[in-house]
């Protein structure tokens, strides 16, 4: 893993770079990152693996996808990691190392802990559905390797030419009901919150010193559109430009509004084959059995597209739990402890409708843009 550097750019300026030329690795072995508690990564060939080698199409690509995870202390959103053909690894967002390239066309996903079976089981279970199984990514297996499970999924960048890619992260919240059960006020996310926004405590909170864990990821949640607008913008990487990993403060409508026009680039028909593609997933969530027995916490839109192609899948199930027996949720009505709402249809109701109002023939960059951390 390449080492980062932090560094304040505006948004509006990545996008005036024009592209880079594709470069060629200059190795075309493919390795295969091991994760472990040790900080130092051992390389496994993947000759031993028995994956087929790369088309010299791929390794021209400069992306490549891996996966996505979210802001820390909310659930697992989505590690998109990118890898640049001329470099190393670098992470755009989420816990690094969580997936790796595998054959052509398809990813291994680690699974977060051992002995959760959550995620595999809900991509088998939609997979089945002939539904549903057009919105998520193609799930081929689970694989044991070395003492560590893995998932192997479709790689979702694969065919696509140096593209534009973005993680929407879906829902009003982003956190299951059973990490907010503890009501005991703690000093640590008192520190937490006063380190973000010294005025955000009450006057009682000051005096204690100390909040709830609930208190402190609802608050964390209100610092982006996540609780207005039911879904946040994760990361981004657009063509000529360093990954934008840091979107928390963009949190307005209109905010949120120039940050997707900077992302389609004048392309209204992309806006509009992805309105499109939106809608279907938005409708057979709508209608299935299986989605209305679920809460589905920190899954992600992903969203790519290059001059030719665009994809839209579902992603991200760590925390998509069944319901207790007799419950089900609609997931636009409001949360209250208990009743498993999370806002997943509300927030594509609105990503929709900002998207159909898109100005993508807006040529002077916005000034309402904030300046935000990359990592290159």
């Amino acid at each position: 893993m390449t080492k980062t550097n932090e560094k304040e750019i505006n948004v509006a300026e990545i996008w005036k770079k024009r592209p880079p030329k594709n470069v060629r690795s200059k190795s075309p072995q493919r390795t295969f990152r091991r994760w472990g508690k040790s900080a130092s990564l051992k390389a496994i060939d993947l000759k031993s693996l028995k994956v087929e080698e790369r088309t010299q199409e791929e390794d021209m690509s400069l992306l490549k996808f891996l996966a996505i995870n979210a802001l820390d202390l909310s659930a697992p959103a989505s590690d998109v990691l990118l890898k640049s053909r001329s470099s190393g690894w670098f992470q755009l967002s989420g816990h690094p190392d969580s997936l790796a390239p595998a054959g052509p066309g398809t990813v291994w996903k680690k699974r977060a802990n051992p002995n959760d079976e959550t995620e595999r089981v809900v991509y088998e279970e939609i997979s089945k559905d002939p539904h549903l199984a057009n919105i998520i990514p193609k799930y081929y297996r689970e694989v044991d390797y070395q003492g560590e499970k893995f998932i192997e999924l479709q790689d979702l960048l694969h065919g696509f030419q140096d593209p534009y890619v973005i993680d929407i992260k879906m829902g009003t919240r982003t956190f299951l009901e059973s990490e907010v059960k503890n009501t005991k006020a703690r000093a640590d996310l008192y520190q937490k919150m006063i380190a973000i926004d010294p005025n955000a405590p009450t006057e009682e909170e000051h005096h204690q010193k100390a909040v709830t864990k609930l208190r402190y990821m609802q608050f964390r949640e209100q610092q982006s559109s996540t609780c207005n607008l039911g879904f946040r913008i994760e990361a981004m990487k657009c063509r000529g430009s360093p990954p934008v990993t840091d979107l928390k403060t963009v949190k307005s409508t209109e905010e949120v509004q120039h940050t997707l026009e900077l992302f389609l680039n004048g392309r209204d028909d992309v806006r509009q084959r992805l309105i499109k593609r939106i809608n279907e997933i938005r409708s057979k969530v709508d209608q299935s059995e299986f989605f209305k027995t679920r809460e589905v916490v920190g899954s992600s839109m992903f969203i790519i597209y290059d001059d030719y192609r665009i994809g839209v899948w579902l992603i991200d199930f760590a925390k998509t739990n069944k319901l207790p027996d007799g419950l089900t949720v609609d997931h636009r009505s409001v949360w209250k402890q208990g009743n498993h709402e999370e806002g997943l249809l509300f927030g594509m109701d609105k990503l929709i409708s900002i998207i159909d109002n898109l100005d993508t023939h807006h040529k002077s960059l916005p000034k309402s843009v904030p300046t935000i951390k990359v990592k290159s």
